[in-house]
């Protein structure tokens, strides 16, 4: 049996350097990277090749080219995800006993597993944060027409995103990609996803790293009734008299809030034109996303952009500049703020988050001095205040959960490099 490994031309040469003649449990400590894992029914493990880390899942080779295909049909359709790298097949120990192929996926920098979010009590909010951040995940699937088959948070990776989460899915062992989902497929991937997840809280509760107001049955539950709101307010009709029309507006910025962009309304009018009917054509969720990257190059979570958007029109606001070409102003407001803050962070801290995270915070740090002493405190204030105040005493998330980093230069996931703000 010969080995073949399915990557790109780079990425082949790399993982040739790799033991694949011995069972992934098997392997020697130095070719692994130690990280928090999900539950998987399979061996994991991560291995660190060059300035990548990289997640490596033992399984039978069908399952293997299966779950790459849908992955990079993921990626393709833009869904927050694991990228897909390549499957290592025709392994074979040296007596020349077959074994499972191997699926390679990139490493999603600034992830977080749940238990890792779990290893100190959590608190009932941030359960219910992590809850929407998984309920918009299934939505935005189920609107591309893929079915899970296995929704869970251990299936999940979440991110930081301005004080909630945002959530990658990170198997898609089960998925079935259609062209639309039935009603029976999406009641039927939100009754997994409602056990699963009771279950889940269920063990958290029993280690003793649950809050205990938090019932498991009921967060099973809320998982439903979050997603037919959600599912609702994306795809149903609403009716109002004809001289309502405000309401076609509202409704498209209640979908714009929620982070998701309209491609176009379908409107009918009844037989008498008094009763206007409007249901929302919902494209692919990141809205202000792609709106702060358009205009400044930062790359950022959805309700980091949003944050860091507010801040944007306050700058004009502050600096009239309210009539100016929108391109203009974020240009100036990168070069006045944004920069600044990000510079004013020491080089050994700024693995800690990333950026956009860092500036949120210190946009909630400068409120909370301001109020405190009564009046405006300075952006650079605020900034060297949060830094040794808050931000040195955070958990190194980019090289604890996976970052790449000796050198963090090399892995910030900014639209605008760390060594582009010195």
């Amino acid at each position: 049996m010969e080995l073949r490994i399915l990557a790109t031309p780079l990425e082949q040469q790399e993982l040739l350097d790799l033991p694949w003649d011995m069972p992934l449990e098997e392997w020697p400590e130095w070719y692994l990277v130690a990280l928090p894992r999900g539950i998987s029914r399979h061996v994991v493990r991560f291995t660190r090749l060059g300035q990548q880390i990289y997640a490596l899942k033992e399984v039978v080779q069908s399952f293997a080219d299966r779950e790459y295909r849908l992955l990079r049909d993921l990626e393709r359709l833009d869904v927050p995800a694991v990228q897909a790298v390549g499957v290592v097949s025709g392994r074979e120990a040296p007596g020349g006993e077959p074994l499972d192929a191997i699926l390679v996926t990139r490493h999603l920098q600034f992830s977080l597993p749940y238990r890792a979010l779990f290893a100190r009590m959590m608190r009932r909010d941030t359960v219910e944060r992590l809850i929407d951040a998984l309920v918009v995940l299934v939505a935005r699937l189920h609107l591309l027409g893929f079915y899970w088959g296995d929704c869970s948070l251990s299936n999940t990776l979440f991110r930081r995103d301005a004080g909630a989460f945002a959530a990658y899915l990170v198997d898609a062992e089960t998925g079935e990609l259609h062209d639309r989902l039935s009603d029976g497929q999406r009641a039927h991937d939100l009754e997994i996803a409602r056990v699963n997840i009771a279950g889940e809280m269920m063990d958290l509760a029993a280690s003793g790293h649950l809050d205990d107001t938090v019932d498991p049955i009921a967060i099973g539950d809320h998982v439903v009734e979050r997603y037919e709101a959600l599912w609702a307010e994306l795809t149903e009709w609403e009716s109002f008299d004809v001289n309502e029309r405000w309401r076609i507006a509202r409704r498209v910025e209640r979908l714009n809030e929620l982070g998701f962009d309209v491609a176009e309304l379908d409107i009918v009018t009844d037989i008498g034109g008094r009763t206007v009917r409007v249901q929302p054509k919902v494209v692919d969720p990141g809205h202000h996303s792609r709106r702060l990257l358009r205009l400044t190059g930062i790359d950022a979570q959805e309700n980091q952009a949003r944050r860091l958007l507010n801040d944007l029109d306050a700058y004009a606001a502050e600096t009239d500049q309210q009539g100016e070409d929108e391109a203009i102003v974020a240009n100036a407001w990168v070069l006045d703020c944004f920069e600044p803050v990000i510079r004013g962070v020491p080089r050994e801290l700024r693995g800690k988050l990333e950026a956009p995270e860092i500036y949120h915070e210190v946009l909630e740090h400068r409120w909370y001095l301001s109020e405190e002493a009564g009046h405006d405190v300075g952006i650079m204030e605020a900034t060297r205040d949060y830094v040794n105040s808050v931000l040195r005493h955070k958990p190194d998330e980019l090289a604890v959960l996976g970052g790449t980093s000796a050198d963090p230069e090399d892995t910030q996931p900014l639209g605008i490099p760390w060594n582009d703000l010195r």
